[in-house]
């Protein structure tokens, strides 16, 4: 999965850039005439690329021939600096990938990306496109960027683990500290989690506290500006996830465990449970393949009376617009029109499952079983259904602006070590997060 601010599966590293060739076919001209690029963040593995090469650049070629699409595999590690660094200088690819909405609404408000409303209406993206995730590209009345990946945070727990010792899927704070703590008497740590390979991953578990202690009501009106992060529902939120730490939910090498490993350590039942996403899904089946115990996948419980039973926070680790300055943004805009289609989300739900997780409206678990396994159906069913019936929550890495959110993931290791007190901890975000939200810097919202 590409690496996003919601991390992901790890990829290979690359030492240059890979210039995969249009392919051409013969049909009768389409929407614009003239080549586009689009510049993919960081370099995957082989089979990933020819994934793409498949599933992506050969259909649109094959459909518009005048206007064929040449992917670059940026370098491991920097692409997305060299995506920024190009587009500001007046270059780069036709079609702009981000890292995320922070990262967008910095090129938007420099005047770098070109506004989408009237490719949106042309290919009506907007009646194929989840309204509050489609809402993350919108800036004062225009959108400027379509969100690529649709993630969230879940629950991953070893089923066959579960079922041995007649444990279930826990929905309330009660029942996860119950099988928390019988994990732990047979010595099986509760949460197999680590940020050994992407210290990012730290936000993931603030996600989790914020929207399921928390709730999304008052995680809306703190990105609003409404209530302060010093609020003592967010001073108990973060103390429940201090309390996890100390107690040795997150075992014994959090700072040194990569996200392959977590996988494999919950695999063998030797941890029972795994707060992550669903772009890591791809390692969780790989893990699972290779000890023959069986996965489940469950939402993660609610944490306060009052919160509500399921909810998702949306996360959108990456984005999609339109250089300002592509010679043949009409090709671009055609581009858009596929990369959101049935037809190719059936190629890449296949291929690459996870990763390429677009937020279509048409997303059907039938359909979807058919291509992936039932569990990955069942699960980003059960997300877009609750997205778009308004049960939903906030990520970090999609709504909080960039200063707030690399405080929120260093700071938290502070709170964890006991160097800083809680109260300190989220003082010091109020104060970043207010200077950005004045600065014009807070991604947008999606409304509730």
């Amino acid at each position: 999965m590409l690496l996003s601010k919601g991390p992901q599966s790890t990829f290979a590293a690359l030492t240059g850039a890979l210039t995969i060739a249009a392919m051409l076919a013969t049909m009768p001209p389409a929407f614009a005439d003239g080549p586009i690029t689009l510049w993919y963040q960081r370099g995957g593995t082989p089979e990933q690329q020819r994934i793409l090469q498949k599933d992506l650049v050969g259909p649109f070629n094959a459909a518009h021939p005048t206007s064929p699409l040449t992917l670059d595999v940026r370098a491991s590690g920097n692409g997305d600096k060299q995506i920024r660094m190009a587009v500001i200088s007046g270059k780069g690819p036709d079609i702009v990938m981000t890292p995320g909405p922070s990262t967008t609404l910095a090129l938007v408000q420099s005047d770098h990306l070109l506004p989408l409303d009237d490719y949106i209406k042309k290919y009506n993206l907007d009646k194929r496109i989840l309204a509050p995730v489609l809402k993350t590209g919108e800036y004062k009345g225009h959108n400027y960027a379509l969100p690529r990946t649709f993630e969230t945070m879940v629950l991953y727990y070893n089923k066959t683990l579960f079922d041995k010792n007649g444990w279930t899927p826990p929905k309330t704070m009660a029942e996860l500290n119950t099988i928390a703590e019988a994990m732990q008497a047979k010595n099986i740590t509760p949460f197999s989690v680590g940020n050994g390979d992407w210290r990012a991953a730290n936000e993931w578990h603030v996600t989790v506290v914020l929207n399921h202690y928390a709730g999304p009501e008052n995680i809306y009106k703190a990105l609003k500006g409404e209530i302060p992060w010093t609020d003592p529902v967010f001073v108990q939120a973060i103390d429940v996830l201090k309390n996890w730490y100390q107690k040795g939910w997150f075992g014994k090498n959090y700072f040194s465990l990569t996200g392959d490993q977590e996988a494999l350590l919950l695999a063998k039942g030797e941890a029972g449970m795994a707060p992550n996403g669903t772009f890591s899904f791809d390692s969780m089946v790989a893990a699972f393949k290779q000890t023959g115990q069986e996965l489940g996948v469950a939402a993660f419980p609610s944490l306060r009376d009052g919160v509500p039973y399921p909810i998702y926070a949306i996360g959108t680790g990456s984005t999609m617009s339109i250089n300002k300055n592509s010679a043949n943004p009409d090709g671009a805009g055609a581009f858009l029109d596929y990369l959101y289609s049935d037809s190719f989300y059936d190629l890449i739900s296949k291929d690459w499952p996870g990763d390429w997780n677009l937020p279509l409206t048409s997303i059907d678990e039938a359909k979807l079983s058919k291509n992936v396994s039932p569990l990955f159906a069942a699960t980003v069913t059960s997300f877009s259904k609750a997205v778009a019936q308004g049960n939903f929550g906030y990520t970090t890495w999609t709504f909080w602006p960039p200063a707030t959110e690399d405080y929120l993931i260093h700071g938290i290791e502070q709170v964890w070590l006991g160097q800083i007190s809680t109260d300190d901890y989220l003082k010091k975000m109020q104060e970043t997060f207010a200077k950005e939200m004045a600065d014009g810097k807070v991604p947008p919202l999606a409304a509730r």
